[in-house]
């Protein structure tokens, strides 16, 4: 069972991403594309030990909206929104811990 509140990109969660509401184009890219921009100011700022356990939960939070990918009614476009968005977040993580 999927935790339907759990937060897994900044503010957004679990149902949010796999309901209905709001609709994929454009109401959810513009969602993330926004928290993906306060998520990404906020990277400035993390120490590396933060920067550590953002990258785990991040994972986490990937496999927690992955995990049931072949469930028709779920919205199989918001879930790749969020997988294209997730990605770009954990690039920059990954660059903030390598730099």
């Amino acid at each position: 069972m999927l935790e339907l509140d759990r937060k897994v990109f900044g503010k957004i969660t679990t149902k949010e991403i796999i309901g209905a509401q709001p609709p994929a184009i454009p109401d959810t890219m513009n969602i993330f594309e926004k928290e993906l921009e306060i998520l990404l100011l906020n990277l400035e700022s993390q120490p590396k030990e933060n920067l550590e356990k953002l990258l785990e939960n991040q994972n986490s939070a990937k496999q927690h909206v992955n995990s049931r990918p072949g469930a028709m009614a779920l919205a199989q476009n918001k879930i790749q929104i969020f997988n294209e968005f997730n990605e770009k977040y954990l690039d920059a993580i990954k660059s903030r811990l390598e730099s």
